[in-house]
């Protein structure tokens, strides 16, 4: 294929090829013409033209293809526009000899199409540069159209229509030939052709003014015509074109001379009338009406009112909305006549009423809900009301009129019942899709929408009562405030009009329908109105008898209402279900006696009613089986059954009782069958056994005797086929945009569809999809579906033998039939049979004996061979089915065999598809036939069928199937993929394309194949590179057809390739095709594009996006997307797409394309992506300002294409998304926080605005999200304040992660101010409206998060501004102190829990940040102390906030204190295991009901944690002490009271201790906090974890709770055990740092106990019995410790733990294993040293709660701990600072070696033995470093020894061999490089030196001594350098300082005689003092300062020295003198300095 890349064809390489490969070739090097021409420059196009025009016309004459003569064609046009145009006329005629040839044999046809096909493009692309030779051309081709086939006919169309396109108004004089020519093919037999011819006369009409002025009646007449016998295509091209020209008609201007004397303008009125004429009488003429149109017989056909259908929609959406909105009112009453009186004919049937009420629903659903924006759909709403009153005054007036007892039904009042259904179900649909939107509009009081609905609900019509209660269930879901105020109403007419007939059904579905919807309202409504509803229909059912006239009524409405009420689901029905079950038991004789009896009383009046109570009865039970499935308990169940058999046995009495009672029992009988079908489906057929003979009798008897003539395919049996092999059975089974009215057409005359008043119970059953009313179907219809369901369930459960009688019964009654009604029975059992099968693989069960399966196969035979395709398509799933089950390989053979066999010898069609298709599923369900012979016997046999070219259906029928082998074959199938391929492309090239069947199923085929291939596609060899090539191929071929279902299959081919093989599709031309199609009017391809894009956005966002705007920039002229890329990019197009589109899947996918593209561009394009979500946004904040377009540019608009007009051009610039719906922009909000969340992993620019501008300035390209916070918060705030409900969470959503995420960028032109600052009038004002009384709960509850977000987040530091927003939390938290009988029941009372705990939550919030804040300021403030006293100002400033905050919580935290412990109360009975369900408080707890405590708990978990903490503050704030004198009496409107946690009031004491109440709070603070912790689930919360710890954690802050936890050891050791599995689970930082903290204070609590049981001892006994004293803390006298029982074993446990996690070669099993090398140090990471310190920290303080014995046990472990950390992360950093850890590990050291137990009598030997060795250990640490010696770092081990030296009692230290080598050590490190390792060994020295125990301190000074002064003296040569030499001569100076002090009198003077010198040494004279370096001049000042002290003290030794040392003595002259001035200053200084200084160092030094 590489040879034909060229830009002549390649004719050596050509001319090797076989015959199919060169049509391959051929196709292959046109494709890489077309790219290549337009790139190649023109002067080479000229020089190959000559010969590039030779080929490409030669290639005419090779018979091309359909694809290859189209691309031929363009390749052609673009050669002669790019090059050379002077031999184009030649081509021409070459073209037109080609088309005049007599040969007439079909070999030479694709030659004669091929030349069509050229001209039309040669023409479409040069136009008028051709002159005037079109005219020749244009009669040819006419001519020759005279006697050409459909394929000619098809394809002269389409050329016309180019040849119209290019040469423009150019063309007039052919106008009238195209236009007959045209007319005649309009009404042509083939499809494909018709649609052709539309799409020509669309073209015409452009240019053909005669179209839509003289011609128009002949024009509209036609299209009519042109409906009839339509096939789906058909009708959306004429349907497109009809609108069109009417459009045009209406808006055109009177210009044309020519037309002007005979032309008048057209009105509205006129046009709609043309359309009103199609609807009503279809295509007889207008004033053609032939006889039965007079005599009323004949009905206008579907596919008529069909296609008229759409074209209303077209001419709307052609003018566009704006034009809607002004002529609204003129267009909805033409509509709604369409059904009224004044067209008797269409409504005369109810079957046409149904059909014709669909379409007008659909013309007002696609105009109104499609293209209207909110503001718009408002106002339509209200039009659609004034209609409603209207009719609504027609009906009262004729029902006044006569007298009320002999009420007649005047025509007027059944005239009028289509038109109001038509309107209550838009309004319902309006209301439904504008959400809360809505509320203005029910709220208007002028249009009374309500009264409206309500009103005609005692319309006498049946279905207008069903449609109103529809409506007001659609109301009730928009608006969920309007719920239970709609219900009390309802209930209340319903009983105050107890005695009307209308009222009782009326009010009855009104109620049923409301309580339908509560399941779709999430805030639910109040548990109570449940009983009412109970108690009314009880009142209704207990009434029936007692007036016949209304007896049917009431009992129906008791049912419907009992049904109703289970929707609700269990927590309301089981208050209820006694009762029920008691009316259940009730309505069914008890016996059969009974029912004897029952039989031989009674007329048809007392069955009717009868019959409707009982189904009634069973269809209440059937919705409480599969609503509150959590109830059938065994019990239950046991009473469900009694009536059961009664109810069977009526059921095989109702053929005797129709035959005693006539017609009047005919429909109650269906309908009791029906719903005793339906429930017995639902119920465990164990339950029912008994009655299965009786019943299965019943049922194929409904099966097999067809009493109507209704053929009920299409709802049977699709959801018995496949959903792929649908595909196969045309556009009318898939999903379309049209399928609504499209449906109608798939059922025989006698059927319209379902409809609400065929079975009013449907209302409030859930609707199948979105808003659309529920479409139940006639009873005769639903029954028979009901019972192919039941018999599925029975067939799976009856016994073999039955088995066989059954199907040998349903045979015989197929035999038995004849003709039509033959197939409807064949039909009924095949899909009853169907779903037994489906049955039994899903339980596994097997289908019986041999005779079984033959007979079940001779069943299913028959079938496959039916006229009906649909029976055909679900024979072979049968089929399938069938060898699943019997799973019995030679039995699936033997099928395949069958088949193999029927297609081997049948030559009709039925048998060819049924049996090919069979042998696919087959497949499916592959029941063993995994050999190769089989498959290769298949696939022979498909690839013959296929290639049948006689029958395109056998074509495709076969070719689906092979697409189903291949997908289902597997690797079995990799031999067969090459000759598949090829005849897949084969088949693309030649099939015409009118046979668009094919196609689709060569696009699956082709599918399958890529899929098969999968990831081999990516490989490099011939083969499959030559695969690869023939994939795209095919693919390119698919693009190509003009079918847009097959455009969809080639978009998914290409998604599959570029999954496997990326490289290799070409993306750009992928995108731009996408982009062509993203608002195709076909659903299936618009559906195709958005998949593929949301794959390929996954992996390349950026480049889709790019390509996209890159395409329209191009912008060649084929290509007008109608959504506007060049501005809004791709995102924009698809977030208006996503606004328009009304398919839900369509609509997520395009969220998540959008997801996609958003979280790997959003940082990138910032401003880009936020301007978006702001313009969706935008157009929420006001409606009003939408500009009206004036009329000139209205005429400009109806030129564009249909789905274009929504973007009008003058709009376009100001605003690019024209009123979006709500949920678009609450998909807008949510992208806002997506954006943020993005930025926020992006890097931290995005949130410090100094660094955004620093590198903004540095690049301008550059954006961050802080430069546009203005934006947030202006969009968060327009989404907060919007009248959409869920509009307002995302808005408070969005402000809550603003405020969460900038609450600390600060401001840099203020200082001390943040960012946010700026906007807090934006958050208050967002925040109000949310606290209004009307707001519903949910967006209050969010509401009050944000407000303890901002309050929290220390934005606002002034406390005025505050108050704004604090004031909304006090007014909330007011309304929960109320209590809950003020609030108006609304919504359910758990809504109300939700409301309150957000509000306790919100003050949780702030309070906690209040304490915190006070808390830090605090410490902050004594830290100032510290340091100095001018700090006074500033933090006056700082507290102002903490304090002040605090105050303002203050105010109310008595009330929420009580509040708050209630809250937790309630929460700590919520989580008791449900065992103890008993103990809970019968009437609920404070806040929540009995009743709802399932749907409350949700809202306690979700807030617990932050009260929990909040409590913990309050409680530690008031140190426990302080308790209410008031407690008893809280001011909540129920007194449960924390402090009366669960008790009886009996046993209650009056009033409580304070100590017992606080027990009581202390328990259930801790209580809660465990129960959590034991185990958090794996979703718990961070947050929550965390801030149960801080509650801990404030607990043991204060000494009463720390007594509490202390004197109860096994309490301790438990919370120490859990949080040890807390810390051993959760890896987190933060939360394993707040347990340590909380293990410390246990600790702590335990000494404080051990310690002031101490104290007490020591008091009682005296000090006199010393030694008896019993010894207290852990170990007692023997030492030993009791895992499990001992808090320090749980605390050991707890610090190792943590120790091993971060340093792992602390545990003794790992040193020695491989895994852990010894003596490599590892520098944890800051956490890591945190924990480990703090585990060091509680480590230290162990010993403290041992006895002395105890200490002695658990001493080694923590000395080994402690020296481990030392010596494992003991290592030199750079700046000489100790690691965290180390530091920790001394002062640990250091707290262990100065504990008592030391020196305590009973542990003081064994404690100096352990501290030796541990001495020892430290100092091996040094030895074991073998070569390591650069990382150790010696001063940390300097320091653990100089720790053990000075804070062990001598005895330890002094041992002669530990001294010598610890002095050695010394002496080594003296000797460091290093400079700061010396300073640092002097300042160790210098406090070893000062130890008061002489023997100590001797051996150290006499062995170290005298090499510091050695080293003192060696510095007079060599003068320090810098800083740190300086320091290590200043600390040595300091050191003999020391010694000289502590030295004993005699050696004293000796000392200073030596030290005297060197410091003079180190003084300079004057000359040399001003050259000095910093270091020296330094060194001068401290040695003068340091004899200036010493000289006074040792005066005598100091005179002797100066006597004998002339030179000296004028040394120290001259620098006294010098620097006798500065010398004052600095003295002063310094003697501040060293005191200070040291005291620091001691820190350090941790001595």
């Amino acid at each position: 294929m590489e040879l034909a890349h060229s830009l002549l064809l390649n004719e050596e390489a050509y001319n090797q090829l076989g015959e199919f490969q060169k049509a391959e070739f051929i196709f292959e090097w046109l494709q890489f013409l077309e790219k290549l021409l337009l790139v190649t420059s023109r002067a080479d196009i000229r020089e190959n033209q000559k010969k590039l025009v030779e080929q490409l016309t030669s290639l005419l004459n090779n018979s091309p293809g359909p694809p290859t003569r189209r691309l031929l064609a363009k390749n052609l046009a673009v050669l002669y526009s790019t090059g050379d145009t002077f031999s184009v006329y030649q081509t021409i005629d070459k073209c037109n000899e080609l088309i005049r040839s007599k040969d007439d044999s079909p070999s030479y046809l694709p030659t004669k199409l091929a030349a069509v096909v050229c001209l039309g493009y040669l023409y479409k692309k040069l136009g008028r540069i051709l002159g005037n030779s079109f005219t020749d051309t244009v009669g040819n081709v006419l001519k020759a159209m005279k006697n050409a086939e459909s394929q000619g006919r098809y394809e002269i169309m389409l050329s016309l229509q180019n040849i119209l396109n290019g040469l423009g108004a150019a063309a007039i004089p052919c106008h009238r030939d195209i236009y007959k020519a045209a007319r005649s093919c309009l009404t042509d037999r083939s499809m494909a052709v018709r649609c052709a011819a539309a799409k020509c006369l669309l073209e015409l009409q452009k240019e053909a003014v005669f179209m839509w002025t003289t011609e128009l009646d002949s024009v509209v007449t036609l299209c009519f015509k042109s409906f009839e016998g339509s096939n789906y295509d058909v009708r959306l091209a004429v349907s497109k074109l009809l609108g069109t020209v009417l459009a045009r008609a209406l808006t055109s201007k009177q210009t044309t001379a020519s037309t002007r004397h005979n032309f008048r303008r057209i009105s509205l009125e006129e046009v709609l009338e043309l359309l009103g004429t199609g609807f009503l009488r279809g295509s007889c003429g207008f004033l053609r009406a032939s006889g039965d149109m007079l005599k009323g017989t004949s009905s206008v056909s579907r596919d008529v009112r069909v296609g008229v259908t759409q074209a209303y929609v077209v001419v709307v959406s052609t003018l566009g909305a704006q034009w809607l909105e002004r002529n609204f009112s003129a267009f909805l009453s033409h509509i709604l006549d369409l059904v009224s009186q004044s067209h008797p004919k269409a409504i005369q049937s109810p079957v046409d009423a149904i059909g014709c009420r669909r379409c007008v629903s659909f013309i007002l659903r696609a105009t109104v809900g499609g293209l209207l924006g909110e503001k718009a759909q408002i106002a339509a709403a209200k039009e659609i009301c004034q209609a409603i009153w209207k009719l609504k005054k027609v009906v009262d007036a004729a029902m006044s009129d006569s007298n009320l007892e002999t009420r007649i039904n005047t025509t007027d009042v059944t005239a009028s019942q289509h038109v109001l259904v038509c309107a209550l179900q838009e309004l319902g649909s309006l209301i439904h899709g504008l959400g809360t939107t809505a509320a203005p509009l029910l709220q208007d009081s002028s249009t009374g929408v309500l009264e409206a609905v309500i009103s005609v609900i005692l319309h006498p019509s049946i279905s207008v009562r069903l449609t109103a209660a529809w409506c007001l269930r659609c109301i009730a879901v928009a608006l969920p405030s309007y719920v239970s105020p709609l219900l009390d109403r309802c209930i209340e007419r319903l009983s105050a009009l107890k005695s009307s007939p209308e009222a009782l059904t009326g009010y009855s579905f009104a109620v049923a329908a409301l309580l339908g919807a509560v399941k779709h309202c999430p805030l639910g409504i109040p548990h109570g109105k449940g009983k009412v509803i109970m108690t009314v229909a009880e009142d209704l059912l207990c009434s029936a008898s007692q007036n016949s006239r209304l007896s049917l009524q009431r009992t129906q409405a008791g049912w419907l209402l009992i049904g109703a009420l289970m929707t609700l689901g269990p927590a309301v029905v089981q208050h209820h279900l006694p009762r029920m079950l008691l009316l259940w038991k009730c309505i069914f004789p008890l016996s059969p006696k009974d029912l004897e009896t029952e039989k031989t009383r009674g007329d048809s009046f007392t069955w009717q009613v009868t019959l409707e109570g009982r189904a009634g009865a069973l269809c209440a039970i059937k919705c409480f089986v599969s609503h509150c499935a959590g109830l059938l308990t065994d019990e239950v169940v046991q009473r469900l059954l009694p009536p059961l058999p009664s109810a069977v046995d009526l059921l095989t009495q109702l053929s005797s009782l129709y035959k005693s009672y006539g017609n009047s029992l005919k429909t109650p009988s269906m309908v009791y069958r029906h719903k005793l079908y339906e429930l017995l489906a639902v119920l465990p057929p164990k339950t029912y056994e008994g009655s299965f003979s009786a019943v299965l009798k019943e049922l194929v008897a409904d099966l097999t005797v067809p009493d109507s003539q209704i053929d009920a395919s299409t709802f049977l049996l699709p959801p018995l086929c496949h959903q792929n092999d649908l595909l196969l059975l045309g556009p009318l089974l898939q999903e379309t945009d049209h399928r609504f009215i499209e449906e109608q057409l798939l059922l025989g005359n006698s059927i319209a569809g379902g409809s609400l008043e065929y079975d009013p119970y449907s209302i409030y059953e859930k609707v199948a999809k979105g808003d659309s009313v529920p479409k139940p179907l006639p009873p005769a219809l639903s029954v028979i579906s009901a019972a192919t369901r039941l018999f599925g369930v029975m067939f799976s459960h009856i016994a073999e033998s039955h088995r066989l009688q059954v199907l040998e019964q349903l045979l015989n009654s197929i035999k038995q039939t004849k003709g039509s009604r033959q197939q409807i029975v064949q039909l009924h059992v095949v899909s009853a049979f169907s779903t037994s099968l489906k049955h039994l693989a899903n339980c596994k069960g097997s289908l019986g004996s041999e005779e079984v399966r033959r007979s079940a196969l001779t069943l299913v035979m028959g079938a496959l061979e039916s006229n009906n395709p649909l029976l055909r398509c679900a024979a072979a799933e049968c089929l399938a089915r069938l060898a699943q089950v019997v799973s019995d390989s030679a039995f699936t053979a033997g099928l395949a065999q069958v088949s193999f066999d029927k297609l081997k010898s049948a030559r009709d069609v039925v048998s060819r598809t049924g049996h090919s298709l069979a042998l696919g599923c087959l497949y499916r369900y592959l029941g063993g036939i995994g050999s190769t012979q089989h498959l290769n016997a298949c696939v022979g046999i498909l690839y013959t069928l296929s290639q049948d070219s006689t029958s395109p259906d056998v074509q495709a029928w076969a070719l689906h199937s092979l697409s189903l082998v291949v997908d289902l074959a597997g690797p079995l199938y990799h031999v067969h993929v090459e000759p598949t391929l090829s005849l897949v492309l084969m088949l693309l090239l030649t099939v015409p394309p009118a046979y668009a069947e094919v196609h689709q199923s060569l696009g699956r085929c082709l599918n399958t194949l890529i899929t098969t291939l999968g990831p081999e596609l990516q490989g490099s060899s011939t083969s499959v590179s030559a695969l690869r090539t023939s994939c795209l191929l095919g693919c390119a071929v698919m693009q190509d057809n003009p079918d847009c279902l097959v455009q969809a299959q080639a978009i998914s081919c290409l998604q599959q390739l570029h999954m496997f093989a990326p490289r290799h599709v070409n993306l750009s031309n992928l995108v731009s095709c996408l982009c062509m199609n993203l608002c195709s009017s076909y659903l299936l391809l618009r559906r195709a594009v958005v998949a593929c894009l949301r794959q390929l956005v996954q992996r390349e966002a950026a480049e889709v996006s790019e390509y996209a705007v890159a395409l329209v920039k191009e912008s060649r002229e084929d290509f007008t997307p109608d959504v506007n890329i060049r501005e809004i990019g791709l995102e924009g197009a698809l977030l208006g797409l996503l606004d328009k589109e009304l398919d839900q899947r369509l609509c997520e996918d395009i969220k998540e394309t959008l997801t996609h593209m958003l979280t790997s561009m959003a940082v990138e394009k910032l401003s880009f992506w936020l301007k978006l979500c702001k313009d969706v946004l935008a157009a929420s904040a006001d409606f009003n300002t939408v500009a009206s377009v004036e009329t000139t540019q209205e005429e400009e608009t109806a030129k564009v294409d249909d789905a274009s007009v929504l973007t009008s051009d003058s709009d376009d610039r100001f605003h690019p998304f024209r009123n979006p719906r709500w949920s678009t922009r609450v998909f807008a909000a949510e992208c806002v926080c997506k954006i943020i969340s993005q930025c926020e992993n992006a890097g931290s620019a995005h949130f410090d605005i100094t660094l955004a501008q620093e590198r903004k300035q540095r690049d301008s390209r550059d954006d961050f999200l802080v430069l546009h916070l203005a934006d947030l918060v202006r969009m968060a705030f327009m989404a907060a304040t919007d009248h959409s409900d869920q509009l307002r969470l995302s808005g408070l959503q969005t402000l809550q992660i603003v405020v969460r995420k900038f609450a600390s960028v600060p401001e840099p032109e203020f200082p001390g101010h943040v960012i946010l600052e700026q906007y807090q009038a934006n958050v208050g004002a967002a925040l109000r409206p949310a606290f209004a009384p009307e707001t519903p709960p949910d967006v209050t509850a969010k509401a009050c998060q944000v407000c303890s977000a901002w309050i929290a987040s220390g934005v606002v530091s002034d406390l005025n501004d505050l108050r704004r927003v604090h004031q909304l939390l006090v007014s909330s938290l007011i309304k929960v102190q109320a209590g809950k009988d003020v609030q108006n029941q609304q919504y359910n009372e758990s809504i109300s829990t939700m409301e309150i705990l957000a509000v306790l939550k919100a003050w949780a919030e702030v309070y906690i940040v209040a304490v915190e804040k006070q808390k830090n300021q605090s410490d902050a403030h004594n830290h100032c102390f510290k340091t100095a006293n001018s700090a006074e100002e500033s933090y006056r400033d700082t507290t102002f906030s903490a304090s002040g905050l605090l105050d303002l919580v203050q105010a109310d935290l008595g009330t929420l204190s009580k509040l708050w412990l209630a809250a937790l109360q309630d929460f700590a009975l919520l989580t008791l295991p449900s065992e103890y369900a008993s103990q809970l408080p019968a009437e609920g707890g404070t806040f929540y009901t009995a009743e709802t405590i399932e749907n409350a708990r949700p809202h306690y978990y979700n807030s617990w944690a932050l009260i929990l903490y909040a409590t913990a503050l309050w409680l530690t704030s008031t140190g426990f002490i302080v308790v209410d004198p008031d407690e008893g009496v809280t001011n909540l409107s129920r007194p449960v009271t924390p402090t009366t946690m669960c008790q009886d009031s009996s046993t209650r004491p009056l009033v409580k201790s304070p100590e017992d109440v606080n027990t009581d709070r202390f328990h259930l603070i801790l209580g809660i906090s465990v129960e959590f912790l034991c185990s958090p689930g794996s979703d718990a919360a961070m947050e929550n974890i965390i801030a149960c710890l801080h509650a801990l954690q404030a607990l043991f802050d204060v000494p009463w709770p720390r007594s509490k936890i202390g004197g109860d050891q096994e309490l301790g050791v438990e919370l120490l055990n859990v949080l040890h599995r807390l810390i051993l689970t959760r890896e987190s930082p933060d939360i394993q740092l707040a347990a340590l903290e909380v293990v410390r204070l246990i600790l702590f609590a335990a000494q404080e106990h051990v310690k002031e049981k101490r104290r007490s001892a020591e008091v009682d006994d005296g000090a006199a019995e010393k030694e008896t004293l019993p010894e207290f803390g852990e170990g007692k006298d023997t030492g030993g410790l009791v895992p499990g029982k001992s808090l320090v074993f749980a605390t050991l446990e707890l610090c190792v733990c943590i120790l091993v996690r971060q340093l792992p070669q602390l545990n003794p099993k790992l040193t020695c294993s491989p895994a852990v090398q010894p003596g490599k140090h590892m520098l944890l990471s800051e956490d890591g040293s945190r924990l480990v310190a703090a585990a060091l920290v509680i480590l230290s303080d162990v010993p403290a709660i041992c006895s002395p014995e105890g200490s002695v046990s658990v001493l080694p472990t923590i000395l080994y701990l402690i020296i481990g950390v030392l010596k494992e992360t003991a290592v030199k950093l750079q700046d000489g600072k100790l690691p965290q850890t180390v530091a920790a590990s001394l002062q640990a050291l250091k707290g262990l070696l100065s504990s008592p137990m030391a020196r305590a009598e009973k542990s003081q030997t064994a404690w100096t033995d352990l501290l030796r060795s541990a001495l020892v250990a430290v100092l091996d640490c040094w030895d074991q470093v073998d070569g390591l010696l650069q990382e150790l770092d010696e001063v940390s081990l300097l320091t653990a020894i100089t720790v053990f030296v000075m804070s062990t009692s001598p005895e330890v230290t002094t041992v002669e061999c530990l001294q010598k080598r610890c002095i050695e050590k010394f002496k080594i490190t003296l000797d460091s490089k290093d400079p700061l390792v010396q300073c640092k060994c002097y300042q160790l020295l210098h406090s070893i030196f000062q130890h008061p125990n002489k023997t100590v301190s001797y051996p150290y000074i006499h062995s170290l001594a005298p090499s510091i002064v050695g080293k003192l003296q060696e510095t007079e040569k060599a003068k320090p350098e810098n800083a740190a030499e300086l320091q290590v001569i200043q600390e040595g100076i300091k050191v003999v300082t020391a010694l000289t002090a502590t030295a004993e009198e005699e050696h004293r003077a000796h000392l200073v005689a030596c030290f005297l010198p060197i410091l003079i040494s180190f003084l300079l004279d004057e000359n040399a003092l001003v050259s000095a370096t910093d270091s020296a001049k330094n060194l001068h000042e401290f040695a003068l300062q340091n004899l200036m002290q010493i000289g006074p003290q040792y005066s005598s030794v100091f005179k002797k020295l100066m006597a004998s040392s002339p030179t000296m003595k004028a040394r120290l002259e001259s620098a006294i003198k010098g620097n006798q001035e500065s010398i004052k200053v600095k003295t002063a200084k310094h003697a501040k300095n060293p005191g200070k200084s040291s005291s620091i160092q001691l820190k350090t030094n941790f001595l």
